[in-house]
């Protein structure tokens, strides 16, 4: 009998668990094979809008000797009226990305907004082939997250929205860069932060899948093939140590370049139309000069990474992109900004590449070889983003080098602590600290700021009016077994609150005012979980009223009790998703 009962319980544990591995399964291998297909088509796209421009080639003519293309000014200026088509569609107020993405997979009940997610995608899509010096993966991150959140409805809760999230991200990446492990450590790291296994199977399997896809279907290559040189590291290692500070300080100026275009924006209340044809028109005019930095700049990453720019030119490029892309994404040209980091950091390593053969002779410009610009690109936009580990490991499977990625993760790490001092985490955190969020405190407080306390509330609660006598009030909270009642008028306002040590050193004919505990503690009603605790910190007795500020309606009680358990299920359900 006793073995019979063990095999009736065994059965039922075993289906769940087949269940649960073939949901895992489909959920990874689904996924994977989406966000291949869109951020191929995604990249392939931009490209083609891109290289229309060529066909208007009629169009060029020279100045000063130089050779230079208005058509940049023409397809921005389109695109303008495109982006505000796509705003009034979409009805959105501002462009959502990767930061949201954060923030909804740090909340246990919230979904991403899907139109507005779509929207900036398109947005996005059409930012970057016009010829803005916009990046790809922050749309197509955010992309797979408002995938990830809309599909989550679908399953009836059995897998929560932070995994689906995560392998949106994991997709994205790991197409985009042809990168299955940094996609997965990218999607741990920098939009869930925890590294439970119910979260690392499903990502890792969409992440490996989407890869797998993009090089069957689509033939992606390394991007950066650089398996073939192998640096000395008894040069590059010091001088990726000492640049990497230099690397986290020129981070925290396009960061704060980023932030500054959008706060000049807003203080301008310019509309969409005048900020965009702004943007325009800046970007386009430049552009005629500096062509390389319009769009997402990969092809000319390359040319930096073959030698191809004099030291003038390098610096004019990067501060041409750091400032262009300001202006693009503050203005309202919505887009990435990973893929222009990438372009800084590999301008900026190859401007110390030069001052390093400058200073040590062609001996230590063979030694390091494009060294240094690997580790320029990893260190800045590792910083941008928040993602020193997925920043090291796409490096890796972008140049297959191990020597290489070493010399990466000197800078990388010199470079976030740096930015983490003098800036904060990521670009994306303090974006949503200036919304007021601090992804910082972690999911345990942002949950507990989101959890509003009046529904805690009871109204188990001895009441009394003014003209209640002492006598009947004693006898009331003595029946009760309570040491305070609290003090309502007929429409439930409150008055006053008293405790049983007060009443009892007055006389049974006064009347219960004179018992009154002057200036109580009160908790309002639109107080967050958090808020309650920190108030309760100081408090002292059997229960606090929670009150609506405006309308002076006692709502209910709140026991320390109440507040202790409250605090408890919230730290639960957090462990619960980011351990198990």
């Amino acid at each position: 009998m006793i073995a019979k009962k063990e095999n009736q319980t065994k059965l039922p544990l075993a289906l769940s668990t087949i269940k649960a591995i073939a949901l895992v399964m489909i959920t990874g291998i689904s996924f994977g094979i989406l966000m291949s297909i869109v951020s191929n088509a995604f990249v392939i796209g931009v490209d083609f809008l891109f290289n229309l421009r060529h066909n208007f080639s009629f169009l060029d003519f020279f100045l000063f000797g130089k050779k230079i293309s208005p058509t940049p000014l023409i397809t921005l200026l389109v695109a303008v009226f495109l982006i505000l088509i796509i705003r009034r569609i979409f009805s959105i107020s501002r462009w959502h990305g990767p930061a949201d993405s954060i923030y909804a997979a740090h909340r246990t009940d919230n979904e991403l907004d899907v139109k507005a997610g779509f929207g900036s995608t398109i947005a996005a899509f059409i930012s970057a082939g016009s010829g803005a010096s916009v990046g790809q993966y922050g749309p197509l991150v955010h992309f797979g997250a408002t995938v990830g959140s809309y599909v989550r409805t679908l399953t009836n809760g059995r897998i929560s929205t932070d995994v689906f999230i995560g392998c949106g991200v994991a997709g994205a990446i790991a197409a985009g860069f042809n990168a299955p492990i940094a996609g997965t450590i990218f999607a741990c790291e920098t939009i869930l932060r925890h590294f439970s296994l119910r979260a690392v199977a499903p990502v890792a399997i969409t992440s490996i899948t989407s890869a797998g896809i993009s090089q069957i279907f689509f033939g992606n290559v390394n991007t950066f093939s650089l398996s073939g040189f192998s640096p000395d590291l008894m040069f590059l290692l010091p001088l990726a140590l000492l640049t990497g500070p230099i690397f986290g300080l020129l981070s925290i100026f396009y960061m704060n370049s980023l932030r500054k275009t959008a706060e000049i924006a807003k203080n301008l209340k310019w509309s969409p139309l005048k900020l965009l044809i702004s943007a325009a028109l800046i970007t386009g005019f430049t552009g005629m000069f500096l062509p390389e930095i319009l769009g997402l700049g990969i092809e000319h990453i390359e040319n930096i990474l073959n030698d191809g720019f004099g030291v003038n030119y390098l610096f004019l490029l990067l501060i041409g992109k750091l400032i262009i892309t300001s202006v693009c994404i503050g203005f309202g040209m919505f887009g990435g900004i990973f893929s222009p980091a990438l372009f800084i950091g590999a301008a900026g390593g190859a401007l110390f590449t030069k001052v390093a053969i400058l200073v040590g002779g062609a001996t230590v410009g063979s030694a390091i070889g494009p060294g240094l610009i690997i580790c320029g690109m990893a260190a800045i936009s590792s910083t941008v983003v928040g993602t020193p580990i997925a920043g090291v490991l796409i490096m890796l499977e972008l140049t297959m080098s191990y020597e290489l990625a070493l010399a990466a993760m000197l800078s990388v790490v010199t470079s976030s602590l740096v930015a983490h001092l003098l800036f904060g985490h990521s670009f994306f955190d303090k974006q949503l600290l200036d919304r007021g969020i601090d992804i910082s405190q972690g999911r345990s407080q942002i949950e507990m700021m989101e959890q509003s306390v009046k529904n805690l509330a009871t109204n188990d609660y001895v009441s009394l009016t003014e003209n209640t006598s002492v006598k009947n009030a004693i006898q009331l909270m003595t029946k009760f077994e309570a040491s305070e009642a609290y003090v309502v008028s007929k429409t439930k306002q409150f008055i006053g609150k008293v405790n049983l040590h007060g009443m009892l050193k007055l006389k049974v004919t006064e009347s219960i005012k004179e018992a009154f505990i002057s200036d109580p503690i009160i908790i309002r009603h639109d107080a967050s979980l958090q808020q309650s605790i920190e108030i309760a910190s100081e408090f002292v007795g059997e229960s606090i009223p929670v009150v609506n500020n405006e309308t002076k309606e006692m709502l209910g009680i709140l026991s320390e009790a109440d507040l202790f358990q409250a605090y408890l299920a919230t730290q639960d359900k957090i462990i619960d998703l980011e351990k198990k």
